[in-house]
């Protein structure tokens, strides 16, 4: 897996067995990269145990609404809530795997964009969350979609999108460029970031991409059998995935690759 942390401490504790996995993954075939996290920001710790989603914690995040930037059918039984920040490179790569999962189960799932900028690696991904939301009130819920894939379409990630950028955006996707800065020089969105910010850091979020996946069904037992045996396979500390107590989500620990989530999501969307 891929995925970036909300600190920077703890970096070096991580290296050598980040290294041992990464070699490991490719001999078998299958790569899941890692980028290993600091502690938590409210948290005194900066152990792996910090950096795990408990089962209990999952549970904590806010229920998709229609206040929600959603993608796809809302309805859906399945829905995947990430947090991200635009200016992570594995939260671009993963975005590109989700965009193939949402074609691939059109109409049986739902994805769920929340923001988790982390400013101690990206000074501008708050900004850039900012003008999201702004997209988002200008011209809806597609606006939006359309406004955030552009980002990470065109930033080199890392903090190197260029902030004269982001009017140029609103334009080539429709919106009224004058009310877009505007909104964008004004507070707008920046109590909608800190509050998907809270809400990521409740239900066990420290690093990004971190996707929280809810079959409001509850896990088909095949689900939770492979996301067990895939944890086992890539002996991955913390695991790829946790699961819920009440087995009606799990976590999802960075950029899983598709194949991977492919995997997963042929047990929870069987085609018919």
């Amino acid at each position: 897996m891929n995925e970036e942390m909300k600190s920077g401490e703890g970096r070096k504790s991580y290296l050598l067995p980040v290294s041992i996995l990464v070699a490991a993954l490719i001999v078998g075939g299958a790569v899941v990269y890692t980028a290993g996290k600091g502690s938590n920001p409210n948290s005194n710790s900066g152990t792996d145990a910090s950096r795990t989603a408990s089962a209990d914690v999952l549970t904590k995040v806010r229920p998709v609404s229609g206040s929600d930037h959603i993608y796809g059918d809302p309805n859906a039984p399945v829905k995947l809530i990430e947090f991200s920040d635009l200016e992570c490179p594995f939260c671009k790569q993963f975005h590109v795997t989700l965009r193939q999962l949402s074609a691939d189960y059109a109409g049986k799932f739902a994805w769920v964009f929340r923001n988790y900028p982390i400013p101690q690696l990206h000074p501008k991904a708050p900004h850039e969350a900012q003008a999201a939301e702004c997209a988002a009130k200008l011209g809806g819920n597609d606006k939006y979609w359309q406004y955030v894939d552009k980002i990470f379409e065109i930033t080199p990630s890392n903090n190197g999108l260029d902030p004269a950028e982001l009017p140029k955006i609103a334009q080539e996707v429709g919106l009224p460029v004058s009310d877009f800065n505007s909104c964008l020089s004004s507070s707008y969105g920046q109590d909608i970031v800190q509050a998907d910010e809270k809400d990521g850091t409740n239900a066990g979020a420290i690093g990004t991409p971190y996707s929280i996946v809810i079959d409001a069904n509850g896990l088909p037992q095949a689900t939770v059998t492979l996301l067990n045996s895939l944890n086992s396979q890539y002996g991955a500390n913390p695991p790829l995935f946790v699961i819920s107590k009440d087995q009606k989500m799990f976590s999802v620990g960075g950029a899983v690759p598709y194949t991977v989530m492919k995997q997963v999501f042929d047990t929870l969307i069987p085609s018919k």
